[in-house]
C-alpha cells in the first residue's frame, strides 16, 4: 500500500493558478550567489545552507544547484549535518528539521527546543545530535531530534560559535569564554583554555589529535584536547579566522582576506586565492577531490587542486541580496552585497558577474551619466566603469569618506551620499571630489535625489534636506514628517514621495515645504525602494513586497503574485517593465499587466478563510481558493478517509491576497478526500469528492 501512495504521489500533477495570472512577477535566472552559511554532504549529494534562501542540493558537485525547501519554515539555514539517511537544518527563527529524503521534504524536530528556535550550529557525534541556540546554550538529542535536552552543567558561557567533534571529546567555542570540553555528551563541560589568548572562539576543527581553534587573533593549536594553546600564524596574513576545514592532511583556514592551506598542523599558511573573487570566507565542505567554500554575499567556490585554483560554482542558488538597480539602455545593472555587480542584457534573462577592478563587493549604489556606470561601495568609495562593467577603476580623489549608501546624477554633476561624512560631489567624472555639506548634519545620507535644480537628501533619523544650489548649501524641510528615518525617494511631476522605516510614504507637493502622509491599504510601512512609471509610484516595502498607487499616494494596492520574496530593497523600471530587487533574487514584470490590471487586484482579505472547491463534485481538475489577510507560512494538503496524506499542493511563505490552486486527481481512484489549508495558528479543512 505505501508502495502505491508513493507512486500516486509521485506522478499526480497539479499547477498553481492565481488571481490575474497574466500579470505577475516572474523570477529571473539570478543573479546566483548570495550568503552561504554553511554545507553538507551525504553520499553524492552536497547541501549548502544560505541566509534567506534556504537550502540547496547539488547532485553533480556544484555545477548546478537545487532549490530544496519544501516544509522548510525559515530561510535562514544556519547549519547543515547528516546522520545516515537524516539530513538536518538548522535554522534561525524555525528550529530545527529533518529531512529523509535529501531535502524533498523537510519537518521540524523542535520538541523540547521550547523557544530556543534560533540555532547557530549543529554537530554530530554518532547517533547524537547537538545544537546550539542563540540564546538556550547547547541541546542533546538521541533520538534524531524527536526529543531534545540542555547539556549545559558547567558551560558558564552559553553565547556559542562553534561545536566540533574528536572521538568522544565535543568541544564548543565561545565568545568571551574559549574552549569548553565535555567527555560525556555534554552532561559536564569543563573550560580548557590555558595558552589561549583569545577567549573569541568563531570555529574550531580537529584532525586526529591535533584541535585548532579560530579567532580574531588567527589559529590557535592544542596537541592534548585543550590541555594547553599555542598561536600558529605564520604567514596568516588575515586573523579573522571564520572557519576551518581539514582534508586529510591539508588544514584551511576561511578569513576575511580569504583562504589559507597549511599542510603541517598550522606551521606555516600560504595564501590559496586564485580565482576567488569573494574573500569574506564562511563554510568549507569536501567531498571526495572537490573542495567547496562559502562566502558571505559571493555563493559557492569550487576548487579541485586543493584551492591553487577557484571557480565560481552557485548556478541555480538564488540567494543574491540586491541593493541597488541602475539602467542604461539596454543594460540592467544590479549592485549587491557580497556578490558585487552583475549585468543582464535580456531582462534577467542571463546574468553575468562584472567586477574586474572592483575592490569591493558590497555595493550600495549604482549611477549612470551618458556610457559611465558609477558603483558606489561600503568601504571602498566610488568605480567608474566605461564599458559596461568589464572594468572598474576607483576614482576617489578628494573623497575623504569612503563608505557610499547613494548617488545621485544631475546633468554632468554626480553626488555621493556616505555613511556619517555627508555628501560629495563631482563635476568631472570622478576625478576630483568635494565635499559640499554647509548645513547638513553629519549623519547618514541613505539616499539622494535630483528634481531639476533641487537637490534632496534623505537621512536617517533627520528626515529631508533640500539644496538648490548644488550642495553649496542645505536647509531642513521635515514639516509635517512624522517619521524621519528616510530611506527611499521618487519625484513625478510636482510631487516628491519619501519611503520611511516604519512610517510609510510621505507625500510633498512643494519641494518639502510640506509633507503629508499616504498610506492607506499600506500594510507594511517600512518602505525600502520608489519608483515611478509616468504617474504610477510603487513602493518596495520590508516585508509585504510591492505597492501600487495610481493616485499619488491616496490608495495603494499589493501586486504581489508570482513574487517569490517579499523583503523589496531596490525597484527599477525600463520601458516595458519593472524590477524588484529582494534578498535572494531579481523578480520581473510587464508594466502594461501591472497596470492594466490593477483595477481587478483583490484588496487585502480581512479575515482567514478556505472555500469550498469548484466543482465538487469533480472531474479530474477542481480549483481550490483561500484568502490570508497577513503573510504566512501556508500549506495545502490532500488527504485520503485514512488520514494518510496524499499530496502536497503549498508548502510556503504567502503575502497577504486571495488565491486559487488547481488540483488534478487523474491518477487518483474516484471517491471521498479531504483539503487541509493551515497558515500560522489557523486551519480549515473541507471535503472533496473525486468522481470518474
Amino acid at each position: 500500500m505505501n508502495k502505491l501512495f508513493q507512486i500516486i504521489i509521485a506522478t499526480i500533477t497539479f499547477c498553481f493558478f492565481f488571481v490575474n495570472i497574466d500579470a505577475q512577477w516572474v523570477q529571473t535566472n539570478g543573479p546566483y550567489g548570495g550568503i552561504v552559511t554553511s554545507f553538507a554532504v551525504s553520499g553524492t549529494n552536497v547541501f549548502t545552507g544560505t541566509q534567506g534562501g534556504g537550502a540547496f542540493r547539488s547532485t553533480n558537485n556544484g555545477t548546478s544547484w537545487t532549490a530544496v525547501n519544501t516544509g522548510l519554515e525559515s530561510a535562514d539555514v544556519m547549519s547543515l549535518a547528516v546522520i545516515g539517511t537524516s539530513l538536518f537544518a538548522g535554522t534561525d527563527g524555525g528550529g530545527v528539521f529533518v529531512s529523509t529524503n535529501n531535502g524533498t521534504n523537510w519537518t521540524a524536530v523542535n520538541t523540547g527546543l521550547s523557544t530556543n528556535i534560533n540555532i547557530q550550529t549543529l554537530a554530530v557525534s554518532g547517533t547524537n545530535l547537538f545544537t546550539v541556540t542563540r540564546s538556550g546554550g547547547i541541546f542533546l538529542s538521541t533520538n534524531n531530534g524527536t526529543s531534545w535536552n540542555a547539556v549545559n552543567t558547567g558551560l558558564t558561557n552559553t553565547d556559542i560559535y562553534a561545536l566540533t567533534v574528536s572521538g568522544n571529546n565535543l568541544f564548543a567555542g565561545t565568545w568571551g569564554g574559549g574552549v569548553f570540553l565535555t567527555t560525556n555528551n555534554g552532561t559536564n563541560w569543563i573550560p580548557v583554555n590555558t595558552g589561549l589568548t583569545d577567549m573569541n572562539v568563531i570555529s574550531l576543527s580537529a584532525s586526529g589529535t591535533n584541535l585548532f581553534a579560530g579567532t580574531y587573533s588567527g589559529v590557535f593549536l592544542s596537541t592534548n584536547n585543550g590541555t594547553s594553546w599555542n598561536t600558529v600564524n605564520t604567514g596568516l596574513t588575515n586573523n579573522y579566522v571564520l572557519t576551518l576545514g581539514v582534508n586529510g592532511t591539508n588544514l584551511f583556514a576561511g578569513t576575511l582576506g580569504g583562504i589559507f592551506l597549511s599542510t603541517d598542523n598550522g606551521t606555516n599558511w600560504t595564501a590559496v586565492n586564485t580565482g576567488l573573487t569573494n574573500t569574506d570566507v564562511r563554510a568549507f565542505a569536501f567531498s571526495s577531490t572537490y573542495l567547496f567554500a562559502g562566502t558571505y554575499g559571493g555563493g559557492v567556490f569550487l576548487s579541485t587542486n586543493n584551492g591553487t585554483n577557484w571557480t565560481a560554482s552557485s548556478t541555480g542558488i538564488t540567494n543574491t541580496d540586491i541593493q541597488t538597480f541602475t539602467i542604461s539602455g539596454a543594460n540592467l545593472f544590479a549592485g549587491t552585497s557580497g556578490g558585487g555587480v552583475f549585468l543582464s542584457t535580456d531582462d534577467g534573462t542571463n546574468w553575468t558577474k562584472v567586477n574586474t577592478g572592483l575592490t569591493s563587493n558590497y555595493v550600495m549604489a549604482l549611477a549612470h551619466i551618458g556610457s559611465n556606470i558609477f558603483a558606489g561601495t561600503s568601504g571602498d568609495g566610488v568605480f567608474l566603469s566605461t564599458n559596461n562593467g568589464t572594468n572598474w577603476t576607483a576614482v576617489n580623489t578628494g573623497l575623504t569618506n569612503t563608505n557610499i549608501f547613494s548617488l545621485a546624477v544631475n546633468g554632468t554633476n554626480l553626488f555621493a551620499g556616505t555613511r556619517g561624512g555627508g555628501v560629495f560631489l563631482t563635476t568631472n567624472n570622478g576625478a576630483v571630489w568635494t565635499s559640499v555639506n554647509t548645513g547638513l548634519p553629519a549623519n547618514d545620507i541613505k539616499v539622494l535625489v535630483v528634481n531639476g535644480t533641487n537637490l534632496f537628501a534623505g537621512i536617517y533619523d533627520n528626515g529631508v534636506f533640500l539644496s538648490t544650489n548644488n550642495g553649496t548649501s542645505w536647509t531642513a524641510v521635515n514639516t509635517g514628517l512624522t517619521n524621519t528615518r528616510v530611506q527611499a525617494f521618487a519625484i513625478t511631476g510636482a510631487n516628491l514621495f519619501a519611503g520611511t522605516s516604519g512610517g510609510g510614504v510621505f507625500l510633498s507637493t512643494n519641494n518639502g515645504t510640506n509633507w503629508t502622509a499616504v498610506n492607506t491599504e499600506l500594510t507594511d510601512t517600512y518602505v525600502y525602494a520608489l519608483t515611478v512609471s509616468g504617474t504610477n509610484i510603487f513602493a518596495g516595502t520590508w516585508t509585504g513586497g510591492v505597492y501600487l498607487s495610481k493616485n499619488n499616494g491616496t490608495n495603494w494596492y499589493a501586486v504581489n503574485t508570482g513574487l517569490t520574496n517579499n523583503t523589496v530593497q531596490a525597484l527599477a523600471v525600463s520601458s516595458t517593465n519593472i524590477f524588484a530587487g529582494t534578498r535572494i533574487v531579481v523578480c520581473r514584470r510587464l508594466l502594461s499587466d501591472i497596470l492594466t490590471d490593477v483595477e481587478n487586484e483583490n484588496p487585502i482579505p480581512s479575515t482567514f478563510s478556505l472555500e469550498q472547491n469548484y466543482p465538487n463534485p469533480f472531474n479530474p481538475t477542481t480549483t481550490i481558493s483561500f484568502s490570508l489577510p497577513k503573510t504566512a507560512f501556508v500549506t495545502l494538503k490532500i488527504f485520503d478517509t485514512l488520514g494518510r496524506e496524499v499530496t502536497t499542493l503549498v508548502s510556503e511563505n504567502k503575502l497577504p491576497g486571495m488565491y486559487e490552486v488547481k488540483f488534478d486527481g487523474t491518477k487518483l481512484s474516484s471517491g471521498v478526500y479531504f483539503y487541509t489549508l493551515k497558515a500560522g495558528d489557523n486551519v480549515q479543512t473541507k471535503k472533496i469528492v473525486l468522481m470518474k
